[in-house]
């Protein structure tokens, strides 16, 4: 296992010949993928591949090889709430105990197949994810592709942490942001500063009632996010879980819609129309609940994850387009495959799982020209498994290989 990877001489290609191939789309017996430099020079029907020059067979006999895992929720910055709650790890930890927190991270995660990340928030450590970011792409330490959304954004007084003493300035999980002046200055900083993507929260537990989530934006203020980011050629996504959250969200053209625990007919509905995927992050509610004393397959169901059931299998049933993405930080970097085995207990096929975690999120990221698929002319970004996932999808966690970037690290 290396720590740095290997990778062949520019002169060298590796000819990999594993048990099956899925592309990204559709599984094939009898394939090998040839890969030169970070690319992919060809896939298909082995006695059609004619690999010139020098090359190294990697036999991969009994092993499936899919397009490198990409994980649509994570938090790099963050590590499990049952080993430091939410708000210590905000407000104790240091930035220098986060990053070094987060390489560690950033590494269990490429090592258990996941290539690339999609990062949504560095929940009060700044801009650190920027440099994580260039960090892993400068080969300084390794990691997967990451993704970022910087500090995200949130409404004044609706994110924590939260204290009963409000003379204290407390570092804040989000950048702070209302109105249209002040949201689009903020979208642009967070842009200038290295954001792939903006996050916005369009709820959060701040309602009346202790704990209970409302809407945080206005409409017009999210579609004021949305145009700006889109005249950079970026998206914007959005944590929400009520119904109004997710609504004006949706109207906003909001490209994702995180948690959304409180989806129905009229919501999904919405969604198919506009266009708009569903990240359901189902582990990251199994794992708070646990975290809270709930014992899965002994107690009943609490109702949150009763109700988080429900809408995924109704976003299921209705052909809402579901991302892969568990909100992993809350539970072990590297156990992202958790998030699959949960979609398949929930009802997804694990053909569609898989679809979901290579071409779908590509696809809906924007980045389906360069990773996602294993095709002609994509990075080299590839996986190989023991088993057949399709089949068992716990079979995902069987990691042979990993190459990314054409450089093996596994």
């Amino acid at each position: 296992m290396a720590v740095a990877g290997i990778a062949q001489s520019a002169d060298t290609s590796y000819l990999l010949k594993p048990e099956r191939v899925f592309d990204g789309e559709n599984m094939h017996n009898n394939w090998v993928v040839l890969v030169k430099g970070n690319k992919i020079i060809s896939a298909g029907e082995a006695a059609s591949i004619k690999p010139g020059g020098l090359f190294i067979t990697i036999e991969l006999k009994g092993k499936t090889m899919l397009p490198g895992l990409i994980e649509g929720h994570s938090h790099l910055l963050l590590h499990p709430y049952n080993e430091t709650k939410w708000d210590d790890q905000v407000m104790n930890e240091s930035r220098a105990e986060r990053v070094a927190r987060a390489v560690v991270h950033a590494k269990k995660t490429l090592l258990a197949g996941f290539t690339t990340v999609r990062d949504l928030g560095t929940e009060g450590a700044g801009y650190d994810d920027v440099g994580l970011k260039a960090s892993i792409e400068k080969g300084i330490i390794p990691g997967p592709r990451m993704i970022i959304a910087t500090r995200a954004i949130v409404a004044t007084g609706s994110y924590g942490p939260k204290l009963n003493n409000l003379d204290n300035d407390l570092v804040r999980g989000a950048a702070q942001a209302d109105g249209m002046d002040a949201l689009i200055k903020e979208t642009r900083t967070q842009i200038g500063n290295g954001a792939d993507l903006i996050k916005v929260y369009a709820d959060y537990r701040w309602g009346l009632h202790k704990g209970i989530s409302e809407p945080t934006f206005t409409l017009e203020e999210l579609k004021t996010v949305v145009a700006v980011a889109a005249s950079s050629g970026r998206k914007v996504v959005a944590h929400a879980s009520t119904e109004e959250g997710m609504r004006r969200a949706i109207l906003a053209g909001i490209s994702t819609i995180e948690h959304g625990d409180n989806g129905n007919d009229e919501i999904f509905d919405l969604m198919i129309k506009n266009k708009t995927a569903y990240c359901a992050t189902l582990s990251a509610a199994e794992a708070t609940a646990q975290y809270d004393g709930w014992k899965k397959g002994t107690l009943p169901e609490p109702q949150r994850i009763v109700t988080k059931r429900k809408s995924f299998q109704l976003a299921l049933q209705k052909g809402v387009t579901i991302c892969f993405g568990g909100d992993v930080g809350v539970y072990p970097h590297g156990d992202n495959a958790r998030e699959m085995e949960a979609m398949v207990e929930y009802g997804m096929k694990p053909i569609d799982v898989l679809k979901s975690a290579t071409s779908v999120n590509a696809d809906v990221f924007g980045y389906g020209d360069t990773i996602g698929r294993i095709k002609k002319g994509l990075f080299a970004d590839l996986v190989a498994v023991d088993g057949n996932p399709a089949e068992n999808i716990s079979d995902i966690r069987k990691t042979a290989l990993v190459m990314k970037n054409g450089i093996i690290y596994k």
